[in-house]
């Protein structure tokens, strides 16, 4: 199931900056997204060689809206990090 979809979106933050400079980028992924399937995806999509991938589910968090409880939606990110040398260009640059 290695399609082009399983990664959303890569997550541009302070932390995301940060480990960017030792070759680790952050991805928004699908819920069902494997670390082989995220694997293929960002080698076929950005063509760059991926050395590891980490994810991390992050749980639905309460919410009140009101007088009921509400969810925010949980998600899953990975983390991957690429081979020494490789490197993506999807971060704005400072000026």
């Amino acid at each position: 199931m290695a399609d082009k979809f399983l990664v959303k979106n890569p997550i541009i933050t302070e932390k995301a900056s940060r480990l960017s400079a030792h070759g680790q980028y952050l991805f928004l992924v699908k819920k069902n997204a494997t670390k082989p399937e995220i694997k293929k995806s960002i080698e076929a999509g950005w063509k760059v060689k991926v050395d590891r991938v980490n994810i991390v589910n992050i749980k639905p968090k309460a919410r009140r809206l009101g007088r009921t409880m509400g969810q925010k939606p949980g998600y899953k990110k990975a983390i991957v990090t690429l081979r020494a040398g490789e490197k993506l260009d999807i971060l704005p640059q400072a000026q």
